[in-house]
């Protein structure tokens, strides 16, 4: 499609989900995208990796909140079947194996579930599981109300009294660990419900409470896996943008933001090689630390960026099998038995744990296609340490005796010893024929990723909301940004519920309508005329409780308050 008369234009500079998104919702409405991309391929870390007929995830093997993917593809005026893409239900969710020779099978099967619980909580367990899961389910309904599809600009941003007096509800005081103990008496099950803060690349007992919204999408909508690989998702979000004209430019890096002479506006990039592209507006997706120190000018906010907690890395490897390893589902999670210690070892040391957790994805367990006939692919991703600053050693803690390449044999070996251990499962090491392993560093080299961090800034309360990084540059016009690192935060379906609220952020510089809002009925109030959702009210309009809770949130940033959890037993989730 060729550039319209008066057609403004964007680039989006990084193609990964919140880019091809951001690029097709823009084109819909009327510009003129053009994306780069520093790699070969599309996709990010949604991306996929060949060899010799297997196939693998790079990234995300799992697809959560469907109806944000639904949503997305139904703005853009299509739907995933119209664009080929097949979701299947992966059925259990998990098996989680323990080292005591048990198991226990997570599942959207509410008679299974019953089972399961009851095996290890007692009679009364379920009913307490039931709990958990009305809680979980506050949660999630109000984090996609409230949070995922709301931008928060500024700290005012907060009183909204609609979002405000959900607060408390949200438990962003407490931990998930520290939650689901309040719903689970046995220790196994307190991890059976909280390992899935490592989504969110933290500890779960430094996640908030909150984020037990993860379990409950898994437990109430199930776990997805895209047919083809979750690059199929991505590829399909890029023809719809191709059909309305967006542009790709792969294998082309960018080397900085072009400003205005007096640096207060976005003009466009610059490439290495000199050439200069200007647009009306750019948005970036690239790792949001690394574009704030490598593609703008030094300042302090660049600085303060990379001293913010960062999510974890991972150790992850690929593995082409020459047989089918049965004894493995689709996904499978290995706990752990100093489980608390695991996650310190992580979050404080930033190593690979004495004795680490880790999840094992069978792709070719669902998709017959990720795999030759009689074969399987195996994905297996350790959680570890980021890398640390240069100035504080190589990757790792000075005083450490250890090295990347000796964490990494570990792993190895651990995965392949652990697995056999607890499934019966023999020879894995013989059935071997191909293993492709990420580091830390290559997560970093590949990606731009800022320490290796493969979910970017951590999720602690004093990281999200208004206090994540702002989908706007603060001082720079026609500078904005979407993705893992920026509101509302990292994960797949949570950068698509982002790419709505960065391009309607977009639109509105610009004086423009949403062409996808059209379709959404208009709620009006008794009197008849439109009522606009959600509207953000002004401190006057506050309750007292409202005014009274903005102002302990403003305390506790002041002076740097530590709040522990309610139980006051040191749990809390600032360290």
């Amino acid at each position: 499609m060729t550039e319209k008369s008066g057609q403004k234009t964007a680039i989006i500079v990084g193609a990964g989900v919140g880019g091809v998104a951001t690029a097709a919702r823009l084109a819909k409405a009327g510009f003129k995208v053009t994306v780069f991309e520093k790699n070969d391929f599309t996709g990010g870390r949604c991306s996929l990796i060949h060899h010799d007929g297997f196939r693998f995830d790079q990234g995300p093997s799992l697809l959560l909140l469907p109806h944000l993917f639904r949503e997305a593809f139904y703005d853009l005026d299509t739907s995933l079947e119209a664009e080929g893409v097949e979701l299947m239900k992966c059925e259990p969710n998990y098996n989680l194996w323990f080292s005591d020779g048990e198991s226990f099978e997570l599942s959207t099967d509410v008679s299974r579930m019953k089972e399961e619980v009851e095996k290890w909580e007692g009679k009364d367990g379920f009913e307490r599981y039931l709990g958990f899961l009305q809680e979980a389910h506050r949660h999630y309904e109000l984090s996609v109300t409230h949070v995922l599809k709301k931008n928060f600009t500024s700290l005012f941003s907060m009183a909204r009294p609609s979002f405000l007096r959900h607060l408390l509800e949200l438990h962003p005081f407490e931990s998930i660990y520290s939650r689901a103990s309040k719903y689970f008496w046995t220790e196994r099950l307190r991890r059976v419900f909280t390992f899935g803060s490592m989504y969110m690349g933290m500890s779960p007992f430094d996640a908030p409470g909150t984020y037990s919204l993860l379990q409950y999408t898994e437990l109430a909508e199930g776990i997805w896996y895209p047919k083809g690989g979750f690059h199929s998702v991505i590829a399909a979000f890029i023809r719809v943008g191709e059909r309305y004209g967006v542009t790709y430019r792969l294998s082309t890096p960018v080397a900085s933001i072009q400003l205005s002479p007096n640096g207060r506006r976005a003009t466009g990039v610059t490439l290495p090689t000199g050439e200069s592209i200007s647009a009306d507006i750019v948005i970036i997706n690239a790792d949001l630390v690394y574009a704030y120190n490598n593609l703008l000018p030094p300042s302090s906010k660049g600085t303060s960026l990379q001293k913010r907690p960062a999510s974890c890395s991972s150790i992850s490897f690929y593995w082409a099998m020459n047989r089918q390893i049965h004894e493995l589902t689709t996904h499978n999670i290995f706990l752990a038995d100093d489980y608390r210690e695991s996650f310190d070892d992580i979050f404080k040391k930033q190593l690979i744990p004495t004795q680490p957790s880790f999840y094992v994805n069978v792709p070719s367990r669902i998709d017959p296609t990720a795999a030759p006939e009689g074969k399987d692919s195996i994905v297996v991703l350790v959680p570890v340490g980021h890398l640390l600053d240069k100035k504080e050693g190589s990757g790792i803690k000075v005083d450490s005796k250890q090295d990347w390449n000796a964490m990494v044999t570990k792993a190895r070996e651990t995965v392949f010893s652990t697995i056999e251990a607890r499934t019966g499962a023999r020879d894995l090491q013989g059935a071997l024929v191909k293993e492709i392993v990420n580091t830390p560093q290559s997560w970093k080299d590949v990606f731009n990723l800022d320490k290796g961090a493969i979910l970017g800034l951590s999720h602690s309360f004093f990281n999200v909301l208004s206090f994540r990084p702002s989908t706007r540059h603060a001082s720079i016009d026609k500078l904005h940004f979407v993705g893992a690192s920026t509101h509302p935060g990292t994960g797949v379906p949570i950068c698509l519920a982002g790419s709505k609220v960065t391009s309607e952020q977009v639109l509105d510089v610009f004086g423009m309508d949403a062409p996808w809002n059209k379709n959404v009925t208009a709620k009006t109030s008794g009197k008849g005329e439109v009522k606009e959702i959600d509207k953000m009210q002004v401190l006057p309009l506050l309750s007292n409780v409202h005014i009274a809770l903005l102002i302990l949130i403003c305390a506790m940033i002041m002076v740097g308050y530590r709040f522990d959890a309610l139980e006051g037993l040191g749990e809390g989730i600032w360290r």
